[in-house]
């Protein structure tokens, strides 16, 4: 991949700057003390669906591309219907669970390497973005990067309304810094969300972790085994 003409590095959040895995295995421990923290099996067992479906129907959502109505009321209305409960309710369960409590683990959960490639990206004048299909202004000051960040943007957001692997988020970064497609580089580690959004937006993309040939693969994306090797897309 030639990346002698980048100029902008434009990140993935979730799974990309830090990892999934330890995080996912924090929150279940949290998680197994609900019934003891709310005082019911039944209540526990809402919360738990109530999250499940939400992420389900975060996935659906992908196809409607750029809808006319909001996707950030859509995603709670949809899943409350499927589990039977108030979208408000919803709501308060997701940012609860899902974007509350995680927070103070992500420190730990970071990718090694990250924080050097931040700190020498901005050393030699490369901006730096990200764009995430969830929030993630919380997300970069727990995990210590908001102040290397000129860039943050949720598929959410009223300007973009567009889950991945719509272009649209993509080039509202490009649009942001005054930059072309082909200057910016996006970092992800899902291929057939990440790299194919940002194939349709004429960017170029790296996949951490996995393996190349998977599903969802684009022509546009390399993969890289670990964060270490990206230091090699920096300008000299």
């Amino acid at each position: 991949m030639n990346v002698s003409n980048v100029r902008a590095v434009l990140f993935d959040l979730d799974g990309t700057l830090y990892h999934h895995s330890p995080l996912r295995l924090l929150m279940a421990l949290e998680l197994c003390a609900l019934p003891v923290m709310l005082g019911s099996i039944t209540q526990a067992r809402a919360v738990l669906l109530a999250i499940k479906r939400f992420r389900s129907k975060r996935e659906e959502l992908r196809a409607l591309g750029h809808p006319l109505e909001s996707l950030d009321e859509l995603q709670y209305r949809h899943a409350a219907l499927d589990v039977g409960m108030e979208a408000t309710e919803m709501e308060r369960i997701v940012r609860e669970w899902m974007y509350r409590r995680p927070l103070k683990y992500l420190k730990w959960c970071r990718r090694r390497g990250v924080l050097p490639f931040f700190a020498e990206a901005q050393r030699r004048g490369v901006a730096l973005g990200v764009f995430s299909d969830y929030p993630v202004h919380e997300k970069l000051q727990a995990l210590g990067l908001d102040s290397y960040v000129q860039l943050a943007l949720c598929a959410t957001d009223p300007e973009i309304n567009a889950f991945k692997p719509h272009p649209r988020g993509f080039l509202r970064a490009c649009d942001q810094w005054g930059l072309k497609p082909d200057e910016v580089l996006y970092v992800g580690d899902r291929p057939e969300v990440d790299a194919k959004g940002a194939a349709a937006a004429g960017m170029r993309c790296l996949i951490l972790g996995g393996e190349a040939d998977q599903e969802g693969d684009q022509a546009n994306a390399s993969h890289l085994p670990s964060f270490q090797g990206l230091q090699q897309v920096l300008p000299t």
